[in-house]
């Protein structure tokens, strides 16, 4: 499921589709950043993983975090480098609520 609620956001393994969730999220992000996209941010982050159907076998499911996978590194590294807490908008926080069929914490 969870790799089904990443392409209906429009990350396909043919690109960010448009008007979709993923482009908008693109825009603002490198709008945000000055007009690029950076590698390793949600928006690459789940086009590699949309592109690849591995959102589900990296550990982001449509039911939480799977424990010791790829996803839980990911969350652990992140918390640390923000003194122990993930925020709303990062990487981690953004990729799981899009698995679970959210909007990514951003409306």
């Amino acid at each position: 499921m969870s790799d089904q609620n990443v392409r209906n956001a429009g990350f396909t393994s043919s690109g960010i589709k448009g008007g979709s969730l993923a482009s908008s999220m693109m825009s603002r992000e490198a709008k945000g950043s000055g007009g690029g996209v950076h590698s390793g941010g949600p928006t690459s982050t789940l086009q590699g993983m949309g592109a690849k159907g591995s959102t589900h076998s990296s550990g982001f499911t449509s039911s939480g975090i799977s424990r010791g996978s790829q996803a839980s590194q990911m969350m652990s590294q992140e918390a640390r480098s923000h003194g122990g807490g993930i925020p709303r908008s990062g990487t981690t926080s953004t990729v799981q609520s899009i698995s679970m069929g959210g909007k990514g914490g951003k409306h």
